[in-house]
C-alpha cells in the first residue's frame, strides 16, 4: 500500500537536520528529495550527505535503498551555478590544463621581462624606465594571478555528473532543482530530473551496477548516526 509524508515545515525540529552553510532552499529540496525517495521510490532506507564512493570519496546530497535493493543517487542543485559546478567532463579538464600551460608560459616570459625592466632601470635610472618596471610589475602580478587560480580551479574540478565512479554508486541518478530552472535537454547523460514539488520530470535510465547492498545500508546508516548526534548536540569526546 503506498503511503505519503507530510512534511512539518512550521516545527522547529524540521531544521535540525539543515547545515550551517545550507540555505533555506537547497534545505527544502533536500526534504523534497527525501519525499519523492519515500513516496514514489518507495525507499525506506534514506540518508543525506550519504558518502557512497569510500571514506574518502565524494558525498551524495541524498541517496535511498529502494524494492529489490535499487540504489537512488539525488544530487540537490538551487542554481545553475551549483549545477555547473559538477557538470564538467574530460574536455573540460584538457582545454583548463592548455591554458594552464600558456600561461605558465606567459608568466615566466612576463617574470623575464620585468627583471629585464629592473636591470634597466638599476643602470640608467628615468621616468621612463620607472613607469616600465611598473607596467611589468603589472603584467606579472596579473598573469601569476590568473595561472594560480586556473591551477585551483583544475585542483578542486568536479566531474560528478560524468564520472564513470559516480555513476557506478547507483542504480538510478537524479537531479534536483527548483521546477524549470533547467531545461530537460541539459540534463547530463544517464541522470534523470526532479523539481521541488516531488515531482519526476525525466525518468532516470536503470544501470546495470554491480550490487552493493551492505556497503550502501553501512553508508547510510553512518550519514543518519552522524545527523542524529548533530541533532541532539552530541559532542565526542577523543581520548590522548
Amino acid at each position: 500500500m503506498s503511503t505519503f509524508i507530510e512534511l512539518p515545515t512550521n516545527s522547529s525540529a524540521f531544521t535540525h537536520f539543515k547545515n550551517g552553510n545550507e540555505t533555506a532552499l537547497t534545505y527544502s529540496l533536500k526534504w523534497a528529495a527525501w519525499k519523492w525517495l519515500w513516496e514514489v521510490a518507495e525507499c525506506r532506507v534514506i540518508g543525506y550527505e550519504v558518502r557512497l564512493e569510500g571514506p574518502f570519496g565524494r558525498i551524495a546530497d541524498v541517496v535511498g535503498l529502494g524494492p529489490e535493493n535499487r540504489v537512488y543517487l539525488i544530487e540537490v542543485k538551487s542554481s545553475r551555478a551549483d549545477l555547473s559546478r559538477d557538470d564538467n567532463n574530460e574536455r573540460t579538464q584538457k582545454k583548463l590544463r592548455r591554458k594552464e600551460k600558456s600561461l605558465q608560459a606567459a608568466a615566466e616570459l612576463t617574470t623575464s621581462v620585468l627583471a629585464t625592466a629592473k636591470s634597466a632601470a638599476t643602470a640608467s635610472p628615468t621616468s621612463g624606465s620607472e613607469r616600465a618596471v611598473a607596467i611589468a610589475e603589472s603584467d606579472a602580478t596579473r598573469i601569476t594571478a590568473k595561472s594560480a587560480s586556473t591551477k585551483k580551479r583544475i585542483e578542486t574540478l568536479s566531474t560528478k555528473f560524468h564520472d564513470p565512479a559516480c555513476l557506478r554508486c547507483a542504480d538510478y541518478h537524479y537531479i534536483m532543482t527548483p521546477h524549470r530552472m533547467i531545461r530537460t535537454t541539459e540534463l547530463p547523460d544517464q541522470w534523470g530530473l526532479l523539481n521541488e514539488r516531488a515531482e519526476t520530470v525525466v525518468e532516470a535510465p536503470l544501470k546495470q551496477v554491480k550490487r552493493v547492498t551492505q556497503h550502501v545500508l553501512r553508508a547510510i546508516a553512518r550519514a543518519n548516526t552522524r545527523d542524529l548526534m548533530k541533532a541532539c548536540e552530541v559532542d565526542v569526546q577523543r581520548t590522548k
